[in-house]
């Protein structure tokens, strides 16, 4: 192929049902340049920044209950899943970041493209109600974490976290530049604070290796499947496909075939390195409740505000306690500006409207608020933690119909051309739809059953 033709711009609306209206977020798309000269590191360092954020999702507080019940129950057996979680992400974001760059339509536009308006209605009713469960997670989250730290009420907390509704504005004006360094840095101290504690905890080493291995037991002991699967269920989290087709668009690239492949490239690249940082957080956090609980013989320990409590006498300072609050309440923070800005693009993107983002990111935390304030209220700390379990198996519920649009659009040429899936790719993302929707669908099972 000739330099001309793999510069020769390609087709947009090819292999969809209606026309793309508008870019998504259209306030900051395309809004950071790449260097067209130079070398790769300089470029790679300008695209990095997306995967971070969606690294998040794979970190909050909804996670943390099933990391910490896994390593009090069974020890540092099942690191193995939270490996095997972390390598499905990375595919399945992959894959989203591709159908961004190639088709210029986030994972909402493109459904409400590609489906009947029905369809598409009840997919984006799906989604909200995944954003309000995750959303719910965070604020749960943040306000455990500031009753843990400084004595505030849970009640008290909850509606603190309404003021993060004026911060992520606030960001957001400054540059989407600022929002990915923010959220490095919260990264950053949520890593610190659980390698301090690794270092406290003093794990066995041998036991950690030995816990990347699967083993049959995860199958045969129902106890253990069913926190594997909670594991699994917790990681994934739809609104991140969403979030992740439309942020990889903030960068202006070429819209040529050497310019979108760049784009590929570079955006896997940044995904797969930040869910690294996700697969360190969330492996710390069962291995301190491994080194810390399981190995007292305090194998029933599943509620964050237990797991704090309990890490001062076990570790004999209260460093560890104090490092673990921190990174609770960075973690919620966290994912508090990811999820507004998902909450934002899957309006926009399935009913192709535009909100102003203070009153969209409003009804997005007043939906999670309400019940967590009722909640917290009514029944205090134990109402929260299953409230956390509640908005999980809600996430788990859809994640199915976020990453079967996903998988199927990748897959359909039309629609991608010479970017579509490779047979081995494709093989490789429907088995991953296949185990997260029999997994999710067990989970929900056992759940309710």
């Amino acid at each position: 192929m000739s330099d001309n033709a793999s510069n020769a711009p390609l087709k947009a609306e090819e292999g969809w049902r209606r026309s793309r209206t508008m870019p998504s977020l259209p306030e900051v798309h395309g809004s950071l340049s790449i260097p067209k000269s130079g070398s790769w590191i300089k470029k790679f360092l300008a695209f990095a920044g997306p995967g971070y954020l969606v690294a998040v999702g794979y970190m909050d507080p909804g996670n943390w209950a099933t990391d910490i019940a896994g390593g009090s129950m069974f020890g540092y057996s099942l690191l193995s899943v939270i490996l095997l979680s972390n390598l499905m992400a990375i595919v399945l974001q992959a894959l989203a970041g591709k159908l961004g760059i190639v088709t210029g339509r986030d994972l909402a536009q493109a459904c409400r493209d590609h489906y009947s308006k029905p369809i598409a209605f009840t997919l984006w009713i799906l989604c909200e109600l995944a954003i309000a469960a995750c959303d719910l997670a965070e604020v749960i989250g943040s306000a455990i974490a500031l009753n843990l730290l400084f004595g505030i009420p849970l009640v008290a907390g909850v509606v603190i976290t309404a003021v993060d509704v004026l911060v992520v504005l606030l960001l957001q004006n400054k540059g989407f530049r600022f929002i990915e360094s923010l959220v490095v840095i919260l990264i950053v101290t949520i890593g610190g604070c659980f390698a301090a504690d690794i270092f406290l905890s003093k794990p066995d080493v041998g036991g950690i290796m030995q816990g990347f291995v699967p083993t049959t037991d995860i199958v045969t002991n129902p106890a253990m499947l069913y926190i594997a699967i909670g594991i699994l269920g917790a990681t994934v989290m739809p609104h991140n496909l969403y979030l992740h087709s439309s942020i990889v668009q903030t960068r202006r690239i070429e819209q040529t075939r050497a310019g979108k492949k760049q784009a590929i490239r570079f955006a896997a690249w940044d995904s797969s390195i930040a869910l690294c940082f996700a697969l360190f957080i969330n492996a710390a956090i069962l291995i301190v409740s491994a080194a810390t609980f399981h190995k007292a013989g305090m194998t029933e320990i599943a509620e964050i505000g237990d797991a704090y409590r309990m890490l001062t006498p076990l570790l004999g300072t209260t460093l560890g306690s104090i490092l673990f609050g921190v990174a609770l309440l960075a973690s919620g923070q966290n994912s508090t500006l990811t999820g507004t800005l998902a909450g934002q693009i899957v309006m926009e993107g399935f009913l192709n409207i535009r909100l102003a983002p203070w009153l969209r990111r409003l009804i997005t935390r007043m939906i999670a608020i309400v019940p967590a304030v009722i909640v917290t209220a009514v029944a205090g700390e134990k109402g929260s933690a299953e409230l956390l379990i509640l908005s999980q198996v809600i996430l788990s519920l859809q994640l199915s119909f976020a990453v079967v649009p996903l998988v199927q659009f990748t897959s359909d040429r039309k629609k991608m051309g010479e970017f579509v899936n490779p047979l081995w790719l494709k093989l490789i993302a429907w088995l991953v739809t296949a185990i997260i929707i029999v997994l999710n669908a067990y989970l929900l099972y056992s759940t309710f059953f």
